[in-house]
């Protein structure tokens, strides 16, 4: 369930289109859900940030070449998912990290898993955060989100474009002009951002 959202886009756009909508999970008959506010965009093999650049691909990164709508979950130092959504034709390589949510439903269902989250705003602001709170882990690598009852995306409400800021994508070190483009997007003030620093409209 993908509620009038194209994934088959180019990411930039679907980054765009994911902002206010809801990542909805649900967990052993529990549903936990949040508002998208903070997503990034990886625009494929000429993007030195993807893990797709220059077209490479390997057993960990197989799931980016798969058509738009197929998540992509990865762990970053041994600990941390991150989860995305792959955007494009099969074969592009392209996808859109989901970085914060504001929670909604199943926020206590989220603490138990969170435990060190002392506010509720604290429990999915950063990708790593979001997927703990949201019981993400590898097991969802490759899953087509229009055909699951596990996690899907649901039409939430729409984000004016004068609420929508862009920036800097985050921690991405020696990517050259990569490491400035604007490919994170975000809702203009909201608390549930991982990164408060200023970024553009």
């Amino acid at each position: 369930m993908t509620q009038g959202l194209d994934p088959t886009a180019p990411a930039t756009e679907v980054a765009r289109e994911l902002l206010g909508r809801h990542l909805v999970r649900v967990v052993d008959g529990v549903r936990r859900s949040g508002r998208i506010v903070e997503v990034e965009a990886y625009v494929g093999h000429e993007d030195r940030a993807s893990h797709t650049w220059g077209g490479r691909r390997t057993k960990r990164n197989e799931t980016m070449f798969m058509a738009g709508g197929h998540l992509y979950v990865y762990l970053i130092y041994g600990m941390h998912h991150c989860l995305n959504l792959v955007t494009g034709p099969e074969g592009h390589g392209e996808a859109v990290l989901l970085r914060a949510l504001e929670p909604r439903e199943g926020i206590e269902a989220m603490h138990i898993d969170r435990p060190k989250a002392r506010r509720t705003r604290d429990l999915c602001r950063g990708p790593g955060r979001l997927c703990a709170a949201m019981a993400v882990d590898r097991s969802l690598d490759g899953l087509e989100i229009g055909r699951s009852n596990d996690l899907w995306i649901e039409a939430g409400e729409p984000v004016q474009d004068r609420c929508c800021i862009t920036g800097p994508r985050i921690g991405l070190g020696h990517t050259g002009p990569w490491a400035d483009a604007p490919l994170r997007y975000s809702i203009l003030g909201s608390p549930f951002v991982s990164d408060p620093r200023p970024i553009s409209r």
